[in-house]
């Protein structure tokens, strides 16, 4: 089904500078990009037959609205939901014990899980936000709950069911072979390549998972091509801690590699909040992407991520929430706190530049968009992942289109979103 969409078009195809289509046109088949331009005949020009031209009749125009790409969150916890903003007072490791693991343990009962998660996805797609890289639990009906969900709200996701069998309470330690079969099952279940939604490996961290258990993480990614994701390097009582259970690791991003999660098959990490030296150039020979949390760093004390530093040497780098680590659902607040927070590192050394907004934004969206494909631009071939905003409150006539959207970014809300697309269908507000 082929569409074309009239509007002011901007998106990061580069990550120093905006492509803006002042009332341009983007055309649209079976959820596929197929091209954009400032005008409707550049973009039949555009296009590879005939039959594909298109008329002013054809066109749904969005008037003075902006058309941006959707954001994408590359790290978050769902099951932490009902604790956002609440202690936000302490560290990594009390935080755990005393308020997330407890809280987690609850979804050993899928009602109440099916009742937070329809709450954490009606928030998520408040804000735009159209695909996720997602924590579940070890809880396996659970997790297959927050796939289902995804798939009826027709959101992308990948969902992981969390590994864990040490340093963690009874009700979410989970063996070595029960761990292997229930994530089996998930991927039995989602396993389809293009599917929206799909399982991820999730072994929590490194303290929390035992040899055994990182080895069948490992073998389970490979044997099916899976994607990985945990945390690393966030806290420095937490590095000391893996240098204690993995002596024969170089680093804490070595004790992943070794077990084959780290890279071997596409792998993002969180926070690196300390990640450097050969951690780093580990990272970057095996293609490791980096999940940036701002407000989860500060709230939980671990320290500011060198953004600036990965962006110059090539790291692959995202945005990610970490609800409830991180207090804000809302994408959009990661590149105001993101750009904060290199500017923060900017006045206390002066040696490298504070991030952009077409850096920034290019980073949430088509680079974090590239661990899910052709996702987060509006270049052909991409998958049409959109917003339509509606700025008419912001006193959108006084300003330039690039200024109408850094205001929207820093003063708008969810209130300015008038559609949300995802793979080029609509996405209606999902049932709470």
């Amino acid at each position: 089904m082929k569409k074309v969409y009239k509007a002011h078009i901007l998106f990061t195809k580069e990550k120093d500078h905006f492509e803006v289509f002042e009332n341009g046109y983007i055309a649209v088949a079976d959820g596929i990009v197929l091209g954009v331009a400032g005008s409707l005949s550049e973009l039949n020009s555009q296009l590879p037959t005939l039959n594909d031209q298109f008329s002013e009749a054809d066109v749904i125009d969005f008037g003075n609205k902006l058309l941006i790409p959707a954001m994408n969150d590359m790290h978050v916890h769902a099951p932490q939901v009902h604790n956002q903003g609440v202690a936000m007072d302490l560290e990594l490791l009390p935080w755990l014990q005393n308020y997330t693991f407890p809280e987690e343990s609850k979804y050993a009962d899928v009602d109440y899980a099916e009742r937070m998660y329809r709450r954490f996805l009606h928030t998520q797609w408040l804000f735009g936000t159209m695909r996720s890289v997602v924590f579940g639990t070890v809880h396996t009906d659970s997790t297959r709950k927050l796939m289902q969900l995804y798939q009826e709200a027709g959101m992308g996701a990948l969902v992981g069911k969390v590994a864990m069998n040490r340093n963690c309470p009874d009700a979410l330690c989970e063996d070595v072979d029960a761990y292997i079969a229930g994530q089996e099952q998930l991927i039995a279940e989602f396993g389809d390549d293009n599917a929206l939604v799909r399982p991820i490996i999730t072994p929590r961290f490194v303290p929390s998972c035992t040899p055994e258990l990182l080895r069948a993480c490992g073998e389970l990614a490979q044997k099916y091509q899976l994607p990985v994701q945990s945390h690393l390097s966030e806290n420095t009582s937490e590095i000391a801690w893996v240098a204690e259970l993995e002596p024969e690791s170089e680093n804490y991003g070595d004790a992943y590699n070794r077990y084959g999660l780290f890279g071997q098959t596409p792998t993002i990490m969180a926070h690196c909040v300390w990640t450097h030296g050969s951690e780093l150039e580990l990272m970057k020979r095996n293609g490791v992407m980096v999940a940036h949390c701002p407000t989860s760093n500060f709230n939980i004390a671990s320290g500011m991520a060198p953004i600036r530093t990965f962006l110059d040497e090539g790291v692959k780098i995202g945005l990610g929430s970490d609800i409830s680590g991180g207090h804000d659902l809302n994408m959009f607040r990661m590149l105001v706190y993101a750009i904060q927070v290199s500017k923060i590192q900017y006045q206390q050394n002066h040696d490298k530049p504070f991030l952009t907004l077409p850096e920034i934004f290019w980073i949430a969206t088509k680079s974090a968009g590239s661990f899910f494909g052709k996702v987060g631009s509006f270049e052909p071939g991409y998958e049409f992942d959109a917003l339509v905003i509606d700025d008419s409150v912001l006193y959108p006539d006084e300003y330039s289109l690039l200024h109408r959207l850094e205001r929207f970014i820093y003063v708008g809300d969810d209130r300015q979103i008038l559609y949300r697309f995802c793979r080029g269908q609509e996405i209606k507000e999902p049932k709470v």
